[in-house]
C-alpha cells in the first residue's frame, strides 16, 4: 500500500508522526510534509533528518497540497482551520488521521505486537524492538521516542526501524481513543493510570484492547491490569510482577544503581533463573524489561537471549537521560509528564543521596486543568523536605485551547503540601534560578513533554553550572 500513495503529512515533525512518514517513505511512498514548528524555526536537526531521507517540507499553509491524489494525514491536535486542511478540501483530497494510517499498517502484518498503558509505552517498545532486532528478526518498529541504539550519524531522530521481517512492534495510543483500531496478535498492558481520559473509559478502552488480543501480557503489579486477568482465558494470557512468585516472568533481588538496575527473572514454566542487567536505572524499568521479556518469549526468544540482548539495550532519549555532569552537579533529561511517571522518576532519584533541583513543564493547558489535583498530589507526595521545583507556564504553541488553569494555581497546592515550589513563568528565568540555586552533590532534572526545545534547555542549564 505505501509504495503505490502520495502522503502529506500536516505536522510532521510531532512524535507520532515522524516515525510514521519514515517507514512509509523507507517502503517507497512518496512522502512530504509541513510542521508549525518548521515555520517557526525550532528543533532544525529534526527537519534536516527528514529532508534527507527524501521528505519534500513545506510551510504549513496548504502550498505543499496540490494534487487531489495526496493523501492528507493528520493527528488530533491538527484542527480545522489549519491552512493544509483547507487545502485538501479544496483539491477534495481524502484526509486520514495518524493512528488511522498506523493501524492500517499494523493490522496487515503478519505478527503484531502492540504495547499500551498509561506509562512506560515507549521504553517497552524500544526494549522489544532491540531484543528482535538482535535475534535477527528484522522487525518494524514505531515507537514515540528515539531508540538511542539505532541512533547513528545519518539517523539522529530513529524513533522508527521498517524490517522487512513481517514483524510490526508498535506503541498504541489511549488518549485519543484510538488503541480501538489495533488487532494486535500480542499485547502487552503495562498499567492503567490517569492521564488523558477518565478512568472508567480508560478501563473500557484497555478491557476491550485485552480482549483483541490473540495474547495478552498482563502486569499484575498494577492493581487495574491485574483485575482484568480473571477476564482472559489462561492459554491467551501470560502475566509478570516483581511481588507475585505466581506470575508467568517473575522478577526478584533487585540491585539499584545510579544509572542502572540489576533482578533476577524466573519463567513459571520452565523453571529457568536469568539474571539481567540494565543500563536504565529504577523499579519501573525492572518491570517494562519483564514485560519485554514476555513478549520475545511469545515470540519464541529464549529467556537468556532475551536477557543478553536487554543488557545492551541504551534506553531513550529524554527518558532518565544523563545530559552531563558539571561543578559536581548532575542533569538529567526526563520525560515524566503525568503523575506515574513523575512518581517513578522521582523514586529513582531518592534512592541515592543529593537535593533534587526539578524543573516541571506542564505539557499543555488541556491536560494541566485534567490532572491538576492528581500532579500536585504525585509532587506533594514524592519531593524531598530538601527539593525545589520551578515550574515555568504550561507549553503552549498555538491554537484555541484554554488557558483558565495555568502553572501558578498548581504551585499553590504544591506548597500548601509543605513542599518547596516556585511559578518562574519563562523558562529563561527558570535557568536563572537553577544555576543560582544549584550546589555540588544535587541533581537538576528538566520533566515535561510535547516540547522538543526541553532538551536544549537541559544542555543550556548544565551548560551555566
Amino acid at each position: 500500500m505505501a509504495g503505490t500513495k502520495s502522503y502529506f503529512f500536516c505536522g510532521i515533525g510531532g512524535s507520532g508522526m515522524l516515525p510514521l512518514a519514515s517507514i512509509l517513505r523507507a517502503q517507497g511512498a512518496l512522502v512530504a510534509g509541513s510542521d508549525r514548528a518548521l515555520d517557526q524555526g525550532r528543533v532544525a536537526g529534526k527537519f534536516d533528518y527528514l529532508r534527507r531521507q527524501g521528505i519534500a517540507l513545506f510551510p504549513q499553509d496548504g502550498s505543499g497540497l496540490t494534487d487531489a491524489g495526496q493523501l492528507l494525514v493528520t493527528s488530533g491536535a491538527v484542527e480545522e482551520t489549519v491552512a493544509d486542511v483547507q487545502a485538501a478540501r479544496r483539491l477534495g483530497a481524502e484526509r486520514i488521521t495518524r493512528p488511522e494510517l498506523l493501524a492500517c499498517l499494523f493490522n496487515a502484518a503478519p505478527l503484531s505486537i502492540a504495547v499500551g498503558g498509561t506509562s512506560g509505552k515507549s521504553t517497552v517498545t524500544g526494549m522489544i524492538a532491540w531484543i528482535l532486532h538482535q535475534a535477527g528478526l528484522d522487525p518494524t518498529v514505531m515507537n514515540g521516542a528515539v531508540m538511542k541504539n539505532f541512533v547513528r550519524p545519518d539517523a539522529p531522530f530513529a524513533s522508527a526501524l521498517a524490517g522487512a521481517g513481517g514483524i510490526f512492534v508498535s506503541e498504541v495510543d489511549e488518549s485519543d481513543g484510538s488503541i480501538a483500531l489495533y488487532r494486535p496478535t500480542i499485547a502487552v498492558l503495562n498499567n492503567v493510570s490517569l492521564d488523558h481520559k477518565s478512568m472508567d473509559e480508560l478501563r473500557s478502552l484497555f478491557r476491550d484492547f485485552s480482549a483483541r488480543a490473540a495474547t495478552i501480557i498482563l502486569n499484575l503489579d498494577d492493581e487495574e491490569t491485574r483485575l482484568l486477568s480473571p477476564r482472559i482465558l489462561p492459554d491467551r494470557l501470560v502475566t509478570f510482577s516483581l511481588s507475585d512468585e505466581a506470575a508467568d516472568l517473575h522478577g526478584s533481588d533487585l540491585a539499584e544503581e545510579p544509572f542502572a538496575i540489576s533482578f533476577t527473572v524466573a519463567d513459571r514454566d520452565t523453571r529457568e533463573r536469568v539474571r539481567v542487567r540494565l543500563q536504565v536505572p529504577g523499579r519501573h524499568n525492572a518491570s517494562n524489561a519483564l514485560a519485554a521479556i514476555a513478549a520475545a518469549r511469545a515470540c519464541g526468544i529464549g529467556l537468556a537471549a532475551a536477557a543478553t540482548a536487554l543488557a545492551g539495550f541504551a534506553g531513550l532519549k529524554r527518558r532518565f537521560e544523563l545530559v552531563g555532569t558539571k561543578s559536581g552537579v548532575t542533569v538529567i533529561d526526563d520525560f515524566g509528564h503525568n503523575p506515574d511517571k513523575i512518581a517513578a522518576t522521582l523514586a529513582t532519584l531518592h534512592a541515592f543521596p543529593g537535593r533534587l533541583l526539578i524543573l516541571f513543564q506542564p505539557h499543555g493547558y488541556g491536560p494541566l486543568k485534567a490532572m491538576r489535583e492528581e500532579l500536585i498530589q504525585a509532587f506533594a507526595a514524592n519531593l524531598g523536605k530538601e527539593d525545589v521545583l520551578l515550574m515555568p507556564d504550561p507549553a503552549y504553541f498555538g491554537g484555541t485551547v484554554e488557558r483558565e488553569v495555568g502553572s501558578a494555581e498548581m504551585i499553590e497546592g504544591i506548597r500548601a503540601a509543605g513542599r518547596h515550589a516556585e511559578h518562574v513563568p519563562d523558562r529563561a528565568g527558570c535557568a536563572d534560578r537553577l544555576a543560582a540555586l544549584a550546589r555540588p552533590g544535587d541533581r537538576i532534572v528538566v520533566m515535561g513533554a510535547r516540547d522538543d526545545t526541553l532538551s536544549e534547555f537541559a544542555a543550556e542549564v548544565l551548560a551555566r553550572l
